[in-house]
């Protein structure tokens, strides 16, 4: 029996690709998940011979090798808070905690590594990243919040022998992920934006949201690069307080490289008019990639075939049909106001807008001047949309409300003329009608298709 140990908290994704790994390194491992862990998961662990636990994490089971002689970690999956009482009991015990991102890091071997953080727009620019570096013929490989873990891709890579230098693991990032790390360097970090946004987690303070972004790059080094948004006003202000020293070379990623229909990214103009990316935020979002990109070599060539073959992930101003003049775009991506201001501001108006679902204590005062001048009608699509009734009544919109996709879409083709789009931009969670929100824009999108005429 093994003399090193490794307790997983947490059955998701992470956990069980941080378990299988630490298997494959020799740990004895146990998993324990105070929820119910997914049939798929338990499946995967009992393949492989893990002991775990689902539905509490009982501390006699998992403090028992803490007695024992040998190495002890913690491995947690993000979703944890740190407050958790049988966290607080490891660390009681001097037993080591960090977080999956972390783990993966220490035996990923020689590459290169991009990571991704910020509030909004993440996903898209991991995805686009990804894309540009494989379209120019690079060994690269992607995970992290998108896809597998970065856990499971270095358990896969050490089963398949890969360690080649030439690798490149393109991750995105979340703030709850960068909350435990301690050695995790990437050679490209990218911090597209900040916005309040699971302030629950971080007793309501954008400061210290921010903190556990700004450590995405607290490891670089001088032959590093940090690239970061120059027009958004929490990283500055956050940057100006805590000036960075003799660590990476600072990149600033500035609105004035966005030109019309094109980006500018040192020398090189990138066309992004045959692009699938809508909007002012995704013309930023292919500054970041592209930039990374010519960061690891990329060919300017490559990356501007890879900017036109480009198709952006679901839920995120994926336009799903045109029916009868109508446009359909499915943002349920967009679960705070800001991520709802972009969309606004980059769809052709008139727009009839479905919006709503679980506040979480959204001030929806700066979407007024843009509700006002661009859309034609409202639909609120959520349980209680008593607050968003309260914000926009009085700007004489027509309002319908909705208790399903389906009730949603009907009302949206009552409302519509031909020459509008129709924008399901929630600007809330899901939680309410909703098993999250790709349910919700699966749901949107299965509708709107029903509407398209059948043909003989």
């Amino acid at each position: 029996m093994s003399n090193r140990h490794i307790t997983i908290l947490g059955a998701g994704e992470s956990g069980v690709g941080a378990a299988l790994l630490a298997q494959h390194l020799g740990y004895e491992v146990r998993v324990s998940d105070a929820g119910h862990i997914k049939p798929a998961y338990q499946k995967r662990l009992e393949e492989a011979g893990i002991p775990y636990e689902s539905g509490e994490h009982t501390l006699a089971w998992l403090l028992e090798r803490s007695r024992t002689k040998g190495r002890h970690w913690v491995v947690k999956s993000p979703g944890i808070p740190q407050e958790v009482p049988v966290l607080q009991a490891f660390r009681a015990q001097h037993i080591p905690v960090i977080g999956e991102i972390e783990f993966a890091y220490r035996f990923v071997g020689p590459c290169k590594i991009a990571a991704i953080t910020g509030t909004n727009g993440k996903t898209t620019t991991t995805t686009l990243t990804h894309h540009l570096m494989r379209t120019a013929g690079l060994n690269v490989y992607m995970a992290g919040n998108v896809g597998n873990s970065f856990a499971e891709l270095v358990w896969q890579h050490l089963c398949a022998g890969n360690q080649e230098r030439s690798r490149i693991f393109v991750l995105e990032v979340s703030s709850f992920q960068l909350e435990d790390i301690e050695r995790f360097r990437p050679q490209i970090a990218a911090l597209l934006n900040i916005t309040p946004d699971h302030l629950d987690r971080y007793g309501y303070s954008v400061e210290r949201y921010a903190a556990a972004k700004f450590r995405i790059g607290e490891n670089q080094k001088t032959r590093d690069y940090f690239l970061y948004n120059a027009a958004d006003a929490i990283t500055l202000d956050y940057m100006a307080r805590y000036p960075r020293q003799g660590r990476a070379k600072v990149v600033a990623m500035h609105p004035n490289h966005l030109l019309d229909g094109c980006i500018r990214v040192d020398r090189h103009v990138l066309d992004l008019s045959s692009s699938r990316l809508l909007g002012p935020h995704n013309a930023m979002n292919a500054l970041f990639a592209s930039r990374m990109a010519l960061l690891v070599k990329a060919a300017p060539e490559k990356v501007q075939e890879g900017l036109h073959t480009y198709t952006p992930p679901a839920h995120r101003l994926e336009v799903v049909a045109q029916v009868e003049g109508v446009t359909w775009i499915n943002d349920s991506k967009a679960t705070n106001v800001e991520a709802a201001y972009e969309a606004l501001r980059s769809a052709k108006a008139p727009i009839v807008w479905i919006a709503g679902g679980t506040d979480k204590g959204n001030d929806y005062a700066p979407l007024v001047p843009l509700v006002r001048d661009k859309v034609r009608a409202c639909v609120f699509l959520g349980a209680d949309n008593s607050k968003l009734l309260q914000t926009f009544r009085s700007l004489g919109k027509p309002i319908e409300e909705a208790r399903s996709a389906e009730q949603a879409v009907a009302a949206a083709a009552r409302l519509s003329q031909p020459g509008d789009t129709v924008l399901l931009s929630p600007a809330c969670a899901s939680f309410d009608l909703f098993k999250n929100y790709e349910d919700r824009g699966n749901q949107f999108r299965e509708a709107v298709l029903k509407l398209i005429p059948k043909t003989a």
